[in-house]
């Protein structure tokens, strides 16, 4: 039971991280219809620049609070501009196009995305500063640390402010007015290339936050770790019901948590050869099994209302 408790605590963890990176997927999905699959890319960036920024001002004898919000606020900026920049330069000449093409051009822009950070940052992995103390709990057996409950509340707020931005304010009736159709959203008045630069936007500030919470969990980042971190999400997405925001939420708590019991358990059973260095394997069985007994995903596909 203490295994059990533990690496659920693990996943739910892993999950949070991986939902707020299928938002940046689900998000998009809904809109144009098309896998942006730079978009773990744009996460390594958040983290990498969040990254530099702490490095930069640590030692300046600033408060460690300012420290952070400057660290955090220079990274979702960042990646918001890169965000747009995709959509305007890579996306937006495409969307006409067929599907083929953009999905080729989103793995073309994802690898430039690697090389640039690899010329900025180099190959070698880059360490977190230890911002804050790290404080265990223990509860039942398992164990939690500070650092990973700062993880589920802050991307728990950020899912619920996503909700309350898409159901509840302007911009989200927009936004789910293009997806339903951007023709008939230009006719009342919506700018439809406005609100999916938009997307792109909000998108890529989620992806920052989630790589700032990668690089803090693990202390390391890696211009390739949004490689790995986007196909997760993806993953995640293809749970839920891509293009479904509540189901890209579900999909990534269901598919850390299967991830960390798996390398947990499975690990176990076979004596370490199918441990953590193959939890990988766990979440690609899981969107096999989905594509085969449920293409639509556990929430269902959105196609009306899918911003």
């Amino acid at each position: 039971m203490d295994i059990f408790l533990q690496q659920i605590v693990n996943g739910v963890v892993l999950g949070s991280i991986y939902a707020l990176i299928a938002l940046g997927y689900t998000m998009v999905y809904g809109i144009l219809e098309l896998i942006n699959f730079a978009h773990g890319e744009v996460t390594m960036f958040g983290a990498m620049v969040s990254i530099a920024v702490l490095h930069l001002l640590l030692p300046s004898g600033l408060p460690l609070l300012l420290i952070v919000a400057l660290a955090v606020g220079g990274a979702m900026l960042v990646c918001m501009v890169l965000g747009a920049g995709i959509e305007r330069v890579a996306y937006r000449p495409l969307r006409q196009a067929p599907r083929l093409t953009a999905l080729i051009t989103a793995i073309g822009v994802s690898i430039v995305l690697q090389n640039v950070a690899m010329l900025i940052w180099g190959k070698q992995y880059v360490s977190f500063p230890p911002v804050f103390d790290v404080t265990r709990y223990e509860f039942a057996g398992a164990a939690i640390t500070n650092i990973q409950i700062a993880i589920v509340v802050l991307a728990l707020v950020c899912m619920a402010g996503l909700l309350v931005l898409v159901y509840r304010t302007k911009l989200g009736r927009a936004m789910r007015a293009t997806a339903q159709s951007p023709e008939l959203a230009s006719l009342m008045g919506i700018n439809p290339d406005r609100v999916i630069a938009t997307t792109f936007m909000i998108g890529a500030a989620l992806a920052a936050i989630a790589g700032i919470m990668v690089g803090s969990y693990y202390g390391l980042a890696h211009y390739y770790m949004g490689f790995m971190l986007g196909l997760k999400a993806f993953t995640a997405a293809v749970l839920g019901g891509i293009g479904n925001i509540g189901g890209a939420m579900l999909g990534g708590l269901l598919l850390g948590i299967v991830e960390s019991l798996g390398a947990g358990y499975i690990g176990d059973l076979t004596g370490g050869f199918l441990g953590s260095n193959y939890q990988d394997v766990f979440a690609f069985f899981v969107l096999i099994l989905m594509l085969v007994f449920r293409p639509s995903g556990l929430l269902g596909e959105r196609v009306g209302e899918r911003a």
